[in-house]
């Protein structure tokens, strides 16, 4: 069952203190937003250097994981892959005190859940499914939709972190892995709406089209999209400046392959897809997913 904040009326604690571990692109707008809602926040990213204008924000930042869950009530981790969340906790989980939640929030797959929810259970740490549905700039207003799965009884810890990062949170279930399986449903169309988006503009273009006419056309109507729209404009202007990164197409694809065969649902389209967002991170590293239009038109 889904139960949307609010919905069974749990009571919300007063979580006073969070640390947020991996200030990236998503990171830093969470760390910022918990500092606004009038927590203690600490930060720590692997390269300290690209944390340090959060302590502009009254964020402290700490020099090694373990320094930064000290006093913790809520730990956030919001790292590239499962690798290195893994190694990152190896070393944080240690110095958890005896409440402490640890809020998983990468995208790492269902396998990769498993695993870090064991590295939680062996150090007794509760623990909390919660990728995000969301890009850089929701992340910096607020504005992140969360799915959450874990045990009922951790919901009142982390509801004021999850309110002040996000607009909604949804509570897909109590395991671990419940949030991401629906993450994986939802990136899939992300990541479908946006190869798709390219497909089209690079076809009317090549057919001697406005390309921007592709996006006039649907504007509004029962085929409009609002994310089409955006990713379309960012291909159309050619403004690539990463908000969901190719690198992240890749590795969430490669996770929806991963969690398709393993239901046992066709999953010849994803791959397409992963291999044109491969190829496009080969030839525009960093750049956003967008950037998939240079394989759509030939041009990578």
């Amino acid at each position: 069952m889904w139960f949307p904040r609010g919905r069974r009326g749990y009571r919300r604690t007063m979580t006073k203190t969070a640390a947020v571990l991996g200030t990236g692109l998503m990171g830093s707008g969470m760390a910022r937003n918990l500092a606004k809602a009038g927590m203690d926040v600490t930060a720590w990213n692997r390269t300290t250097e690209k944390a340090r204008p959060l302590a502009d924000d009254g964020i402290t930042v700490a020099e090694d994981p373990a320094q930064a869950v000290e006093g913790a009530e809520v730990v956030v981790t919001m790292l590239f892959d499962v690798d290195a969340v893994a190694d990152v906790m190896q070393r944080a989980l240690p110095a958890f005190g005896p409440d402490t939640v640890w809020v998983q929030s990468g995208t790492v797959g269902l396998a990769g859940t498993t695993r870090l929810a064991d590295l939680a259970e062996q150090h007794r740490a509760g623990f909390v499914d919660a990728p995000v549905l969301g890009t850089k700039e929701p992340a910096e207003e607020g504005k992140l939709i969360i799915l959450a799965g874990g045990p009922g009884h951790l919901k009142d810890t982390v509801a004021p972190v999850f309110d002040a990062i996000g607009a909604r949170t949804v509570w897909v279930g109590d395991r671990p892995g419940d949030g991401h399986r629906l993450k994986l449903a939802a990136n899939a169309w992300v990541l479908s709406v946006t190869a798709a988006t390219a497909q089209s503009i690079a076809l009317a273009d090549r057919l001697g089209i406005d390309p921007g006419g592709f996006l006039d056309v649907i504007g509004g109507g029962p085929l409009d999209c609002a994310y089409a729209q955006l990713k379309g404009k960012a291909m159309t202007q050619d403004e690539l400046e990463p908000s969901f990164g190719l690198g992240g197409a890749v590795k969430d694809s490669a996770l929806i392959l991963d969690a398709m065969r393993e239901a046992g649902v066709d999953n010849r389209l994803m791959a397409a897809m992963h291999a044109q967002y491969a190829d496009a991170e080969d030839a525009h590293g960093d750049e956003d997913m967008a950037a998939v239009i240079h394989v759509a038109t030939g041009s990578h």
